[in-house]
């Protein structure tokens, strides 16, 4: 029985052992996901913040082109200059873009995809290179807006940001554009 009783002993002893060390493996990998998790959503965090501040910052520069082109605004800077910013504005959206894809999951990079194409109708009519009214260009800028409240609303999906500013209560308070002179 002696025998017996020292075996159960160190069995029980080993079972002990293994059963700690498992456990400490399990929650030291547990732990270093979770850390590895908040990095990669740090990582996203900023991609898509500077990503969205590209986007603004090419609307801006795209309406300020679009102003002078149309004499709806006078500025001390010309047309070509505003169309050299606007070159640039549009090239770090692109390169924001690309980090988001990097990055996103497949229904952010889609809503991404949706908010390139609607910024780069703007710049196109800023440009010149389409013509339009003032009237498309509110609807461009009207499509342009809700592409990006969609991918503002799957970010933070992706992020694990709750809350919501999907719908009509967002929506509803308009794009800030000024009346048109000729009441167009």
């Amino acid at each position: 029985m002696d025998t017996i009783t020292q075996v159960v002993t160190i069995a029980a002893v080993l079972l002990g052992a293994v059963t700690t060390y498992v456990t400490n493996h399990l929650m030291e990998r547990s732990r270093q996901r979770a850390t590895l998790r908040v990095r990669w959503d740090e990582k996203k965090l900023d991609a898509y913040a500077e990503y969205v501040g590209c986007v603004r910052g090419t609307i801006h520069v795209s309406v300020l082109l679009y102003e002078v082109r149309e004499d709806l605004r006078s500025m001390p800077r010309g047309e070509h200059d505003l169309t050299m910013d606007l070159t640039q504005a549009s090239g770090a959206q692109a390169l924001a873009f690309e980090r988001v894809m990097l990055l996103a999951g497949d229904a952010v990079v889609d809503a991404a995809h949706k908010v390139q194409e609607a910024t780069a109708a703007i710049g196109w009519q800023a440009r010149g290179v389409v013509d339009g009214s003032l009237e498309e260009w509110r609807r461009l800028h009207s499509t342009a807006f809700r592409c990006i409240n969609t991918f503002h609303q799957l970010a933070r999906a992706d992020l694990g940001v709750s809350g919501s500013f999907e719908g009509e209560q967002h929506t509803a308070r308009g794009l800030l554009l000024p009346g048109s002179r000729t009441g167009e």
